[in-house]
């Protein structure tokens, strides 16, 4: 099953990352993996909030 990421989905397991990573649990390749996961959903989330105040900055001119 494929689900569509939102914003919500993607800070969400932003939290789970970072949680995992402050465990110190996880092996170096791991924590490398999920760092590399977390930027991805970091640039992710960024574009949305981007995209979401250019919509409101639009609106408010209207």
């Amino acid at each position: 099953m494929n689900e569509e990421l939102t914003y919500e989905k993607a800070m969400t397991r932003l939290e789970e990352i970072v949680s995992l990573l402050e465990k110190n649990d996880v092996s170096l390749d791991d924590s490398i993996k999920l760092f590399e996961e977390g930027t991805r959903l970091t640039a992710f989330c960024s574009e949305k909030l981007k995209n979401a105040k250019a919509k409101i900055t639009l609106a408010e001119k209207e």
